[in-house]
């Protein structure tokens, strides 16, 4: 989904700064102290995220650990309460 808006440039100390909109932010999935890189060119700036990578199911599978889940169950646990026939 692209998305344009027409913002100004601000002062913020000695520094410029531009206000991201929250419909800009939520389109690019950015939040509050997430850390982003800036490149610059001529007659633009891009902004891309930096980080860790997005995890697919088999990744955030792999990292759960139910002592920190407090008794939850998997799936894979089999069936329990009232499901079981």
């Amino acid at each position: 989904m692209n998305t344009k808006t027409a913002l100004s440039i601000q002062n913020w100390g000695n520094s410029l700064a531009l206000r991201i909109p929250a419909k800009l932010a939520r389109v690019s999935r950015l939040s509050v102290g997430q850390q982003v890189s800036i490149e610059a060119t001529l007659d633009r700036l891009i902004v891309r995220t930096v980080g860790s990578p997005k995890l697919n199911l088999a990744q955030k599978l792999k990292q759960f650990d139910p002592v920190l889940h407090a008794g939850e169950s998997m799936a894979s646990a089999g069936r329990l309460g009232n499901e079981a026939m």
